[in-house]
């Protein structure tokens, strides 16, 4: 048995304790952003301890946590076995994918230009789809549903729609967004995907039906034992 890491340095773990400090400590939420990392763990395998952090209770912006991400957002992550066997701390959720299958060799194309066609798509996700999907939500579902100007939600609504356009192009001819293997690039679009229909109740808002490609693309990622794994990981029950 090899002894236990080493994970002192970080203040978080004074807050959500390590049962195995040896596995990969994973500080999330199932959101539609926390649940790219819980389904990637859960698609490679790799051990590890989900942390529930409550960012209803605004746990993710105490100063354990804070410590880990200065950003207060979740998910965030440290490997006890980073590179050179030192643990390493992440967070941004984009990052901690690239990291973990660069870990593992998995779920990343070894040729440089569809790792780099993949990687896009992580940034494309990161950058048009979580942002605008979120603030569709705010304003369709949460407090902002009781503005009387409109404008922000027909703003985040259209904006929306162009972006599942861009995807519904994408997948023309591809079972998977980069090509026929299941990459990163779905797993960090699938949860927001669902999010959109399931948590914000948008579908119709949107016109999903319009975007058949898409529905069938989450239909198959769904599919996936790991995924379905991951969306419940870590739950508040």
């Amino acid at each position: 048995m090899s002894n236990p890491a080493d994970l002192s340095a970080f203040p978080i773990t004074t807050r959500w304790p390590a049962k195995d400090p040896n596995r990969i400590q994973l500080y999330s939420l199932n959101t539609p952003n926390g649940v790219k990392v819980s389904i990637m763990l859960e698609e490679t395998g790799l051990p590890y301890e989900a942390h529930l952090v409550d960012i209803g209770a605004d746990q993710s912006h105490t100063p354990e946590f804070l410590s880990l991400n200065p950003n207060g957002k979740i998910p965030a992550l440290i490997d006890p076995a980073g590179p050179g066997g030192r643990p390493l701390g992440l967070f941004e959720s984009g990052a901690i994918l690239a990291y973990l299958a660069d870990k593992t060799g998995s779920l990343i194309p070894e040729d440089p230009q569809l790792r780099w066609h993949t990687l896009q798509w992580v940034f494309f996700q990161a950058a048009g789809i979580g942002p605008m999907f979120g603030q569709l939500g705010f304003f369709h579902k949460f407090a902002g549903s009781q503005y009387q100007d409109k404008r922000p939600l027909k703003r985040y609504v259209d904006e929306s729609r162009r972006l599942l356009g861009v995807l519904e192009t994408q997948l023309e001819g591809r079972d998977w967004i980069v090509g026929s293997d299941y990459t990163i690039a779905d797993i960090a679009h699938l949860g927001w995907v669902r999010g959109l229909i399931d948590f914000y109740q948008a579908g119709g808002l949107v016109g999903f039906d319009d975007f058949k490609r898409v529905a069938a693309w989450l239909e198959r990622g769904l599919a996936r034992p790991a995924v379905q794994r991951g969306l419940q990981i870590p739950s508040l029950g």
